[in-house]
């Protein structure tokens, strides 16, 4: 996958740009102010750079890029995982930026965040600016150079090293807490063995309530069921004789009048009725008597029950649910004072976390002299003859998430010194060239297909230059690489050639890039050789340079 095409709208002092680039090695030049960095600075806003106010065009309500890449597999699988609508054969991707600093981004037309085409940006171009060396001092940065290059997976290393880093977190804390968590314990222990003395069960209240109430109440109860008993069936007037000789009376008169039928009916319905009361009352004052003891019984639980709920303020249907939590919290606290399981489990998480670092710790030890090498030989064709590049691995107190040791970038400028490190190499050049020299060593395994290059040839000249281009041009032959420069020996090494210029127009000065012609590429290394005006001289060694 390589950028085909990039499309600006009033960004900065562009009005309209719409710019197909080619594959291999294009160089990117022009005057000074010109805007040769123009085109670098919109393709990070549309990787998801940092949105400001101050890339839109005075005068305009917004500016706009586009940019356009080949798709490829990897990218589909990317989108796929986001359930974004998968490329054809190319991925767009948008972004605009108002007035007032706010953005917005597209990818293939579908709204995407600044983080998601940062993620996206990662795998399409790889951006070298012109003091990219600062970063070279940074140990984060030497050690995703030298994993990159020997293609090590330290991110595996991050899940090990987390669970490690909690499980030794809750042995620390259940050490930490042990005293105040046994002091809970045996307070909490108390308290459930007192709840489960009383082992109150759910929906018990209202049943215990309910036959308390029967129990206390027994007596009255038998007395109004044998009243009732003898209103009903026993009395010589009771409710059964009486309704016995109402029926008899109607059923002798029942032939004189035929309305007395339904009445007679009813009697003999209510007589049954009746009957079955009487039989049931037997049945209730034969199964009903006094129980002193169980009445007790059942006074001591609801008291001890009332008493349970207001020391733990709660209602009485409650109280179960108390217990039920009382010995969930309990069964937590045991977990947690498992120190000896805490521990062991921290082990096991470390073994891993270790096994996982010393092999990762191998592999850097593998290729750090592979890489210091690479660039050492690099640095011979880039001006420093006996210079020599190392790597340093430096172990670690205590193993990091990325590993158990740092990584430093030394560097001897000259042959026959001690390579010292990175940040204390004096020369503003030797430090681009050492940091081209990386780029291009680790670009070479890079995954990115784009890679740009943003004067990162800034303090050389003469046979270094040349170099520096050749170095480009190689690159050109696996990879899309775009270089801005202010050197005629990088640009003459190019496969393709942009042209930056200043053009006034009725409301101001307007950016422009567009592709040179070979005789326009003649005029232009012939300008930078010479300066403002192209001499005879000059643009003959400018086709000396081209052939």
């Amino acid at each position: 996958m390589s950028l085909l095409r990039i499309a600006l709208t009033d960004f900065v002092i562009v009005d309209h740009l719409d710019l197909d680039l080619d594959t291999g090695f294009t160089a990117l030049t022009g005057e000074t102010g010109a805007g040769k960095s123009i085109l670098i600075d919109a393709l990070q806003l549309a990787l998801g750079g940092r949105a400001d106010a101050s890339v839109v065009r005075e005068g305009r309500p917004r500016a706009e890029v586009a940019a356009e890449f080949a798709a490829s597999p990897a990218v589909v699988d990317w989108l796929q995982q986001l359930d974004m609508e998968p490329p054809g054969a190319t991925l767009l991707l948008r972004r605009t930026v108002d007035t007032q600093g706010r953005s917005k981004g597209w990818i293939n037309g579908t709204p995407a965040t600044a983080t998601q085409l940062r993620e996206l940006g990662g795998m399409l171009v790889d951006i070298h600016g012109q003091h990219a060396w600062h970063h070279l001092t940074h140990a984060d940065t030497a050690r995703a150079l030298l994993d990159g290059y020997g293609r090590i997976d330290s991110g595996a290393l991050l899940p090990l090293w987390s669970a490690w880093k909690k499980a030794e977190a809750a042995l620390a804390q259940a050490q930490a807490d042990a005293a105040q968590s046994q002091a809970q314990r045996e307070a909490l222990l108390w308290q459930t063995g007192e709840l489960e003395q009383l082992a109150p069960l759910p929906l018990e209240w209202p049943q215990l309530h309910e036959e308390y109430t029967r129990l206390a109440n027994v007596q009255a109860l038998l007395d109004a069921g044998h009243q009732a008993s003898q209103w009903v069936s026993e009395a010589d007037d009771s409710a059964l004789s009486r309704l016995t000789r109402a029926l008899h009376t109607l059923e002798q008169r029942r032939s004189l009048d035929p309305r007395l039928a339904s009445i007679t009916q009813t009697l003999e319905q209510t007589l049954v009725l009746t009957n079955e009361a009487a039989r049931d009352l037997q049945l209730y004052l034969r199964h009903t008597e006094s129980d002193p003891e169980q009445l007790a019984r059942l006074e001591q639980r609801i008291t001890t029950w009332l008493s349970l709920t207001k020391r733990h303020h709660c209602t009485p249907p409650e109280l179960p649910d108390v217990l039920a939590r009382s010995r969930h919290r309990l069964a937590q606290l045991d977990s947690a004072l498992d120190t000896e399981s805490l521990e062991k489990h921290s082990q096991d998480c470390y073994g891993i976390f270790k096994e996982k670092s010393e092999e990762i710790s191998a592999n850097r030890l593998i290729h750090k002299d592979k890489l210091a090498t690479h660039i050492t030989q690099l640095m011979q064709k880039l001006g420093m003859q006996g210079g020599s590049f190392d790597i340093h691995l430096a172990g670690l107190e205590k193993p990091q998430s990325t590993g158990a040791e740092s990584v430093e970038f030394l560097v001897a400028g000259h042959a026959g010194t001690t390579p010292k490190p990175i940040v204390k190499v004096a020369s503003g050049g030797e430090l681009s060239r050492i940091a081209l020299a990386i780029a291009v060593s680790t670009s070479e395994v890079n995954g990115c297909p784009t890679l740009i290059f943003d004067e990162v040839d800034s303090g050389v000249g003469g046979t270094v230059a040349h170099a520096v281009g050749s170095l480009m041009a190689q690159l050109g032959q696996h990879r899309q690489v775009l270089a801005v420069t202010h050197l005629p020996q990088v640009a003459a090494c190019a496969n393709h050639h942009l042209g930056v210029s200043k053009v006034r127009v009725d409301n101001g000065v307007v950016s422009q890039v567009r592709s040179l012609t070979p005789a326009e590429r003649e005029q232009e290394i012939a300008r930078m050789l010479g300066g403002a005006s192209v001499t005879d001289v000059a643009l003959a060694h400018a086709k000396e340079l081209l052939t």
